[in-house]
């Protein structure tokens, strides 16, 4: 009884802050608060959580992670839309720092570092308060030079799932950044599966296929890559994003819900199908991998932008 009060409690933080901002209602725009962003090379520690870890999902998430540094001369060609350009959005942002220099930013690389895959030592229930912590200076060996990115398992549940985020970013008190993002397989589909799963709530658009044939793997690419981006530019919550400092809303966060043109409330907008497995996608990356990527704030249009929608 002690154990599931204090699991209990908890939780309680968390869902009582889940986002509140609504994209489709609510206006905002991003900016900048003074603080730094991340630049130059990124070094992922992508920290596999759980005993049933999914090499299709390992295989995803690191395969989108090299689509981030590639452009494809034959997508290029083809005027097909890509992941490269979809993170040129992000580098934009180094053109709004003070100081900044003329001409195309720098790139941003992403790269996965290192790979731990670890069983649930600290508990199935990762929670913000003791066990991520815990769990990131065991593996890190407090390296804080490394970007620390947990992904559940299918046995794991997140501190907030459900509550409004499929993906969080924090910071520990060592001033680490860190991403943890959550399973949908078995945890809440409904709420992190959309829009490959009916959603529990809310208007009911078009379900869409997974690019890659697998709903919980497609839709932790889609939780990561917003989660990455709102790290990227405001790792010490200091950064790019709207709202205030008590309640922000980084780029991603700002256009949750978005994934092509004319996207509404329970709609993803219209996107790409491919022909041959009848998966929908917004963006073509690494081996010719396909996702669907969420929407960014573009900070050239004031507007939430894919690779599927005009600039």
């Amino acid at each position: 009884m002690i154990i599931y009060l204090f699991l209990l409690l908890s939780l309680i933080p968390c869902i009582s802050n889940g986002i509140s901002f609504d994209p489709f209602t609510d206006k905002t725009e991003i900016t900048y608060h003074g603080g730094p962003i991340l630049t130059g090379k990124v070094n992922l520690m992508l920290i596999w959580y759980g005993d049933e870890n999914d090499n299709v999902h390992k295989n995803l998430i690191r395969n989108f992670v090299k689509s981030l540094n590639k452009e494809r001369k034959s997508a290029t060609k083809k005027g097909q839309p890509q992941v490269k350009t979809w993170w040129k959005v992000v580098e934009s942002y180094q053109s709004l720092l003070p100081g900044a220099k003329s001409g195309e930013p720098p790139d941003i690389k992403v790269v996965a570092e290192k790979q731990k895959s670890t069983n649930p030592k600290y508990g199935k229930v990762l929670t913000q308060q003791i066990i991520i912590p815990n769990l990131i200076e065991a593996v890190t060996h407090g390296d804080t030079g490394l970007l620390p990115v947990i992904i559940a398992a299918r046995d794991v549940t997140v501190q907030g799932l459900c509550a409004g985020k499929c993906a969080d970013k924090g910071v520990l008190e060592n001033n680490q950044s860190y991403i943890v993002v959550g399973n949908p397989e078995t945890e809440c589909p409904g709420a992190c599966g959309w829009p490959f799963f009916e959603a529990d709530s809310g208007p009911k658009g078009p379900v869409l296929k997974p690019p890659n044939q697998n709903m919980a793997g497609d839709a932790m690419v889609a939780a990561f890559a917003g989660a990455l981006v709102d790290t990227v530019l405001s790792p010490k919550n200091s950064g790019f994003f709207g709202g205030n400092e008590f309640e922000p809303f980084g780029p991603a966060t700002v256009c949750r819900g978005i994934f092509g043109e004319d996207a509404a409330p329970g709609h993803p907008g219209k996107v790409l199908t491919d022909s041959k497995e009848g998966g929908n996608y917004n963006a073509i990356g690494n081996e010719g991998k396909r996702f669907l990527v969420p929407a960014i704030w573009n900070p050239k249009t004031k507007s939430c932008w894919t690779p599927m929608m005009k600039e």
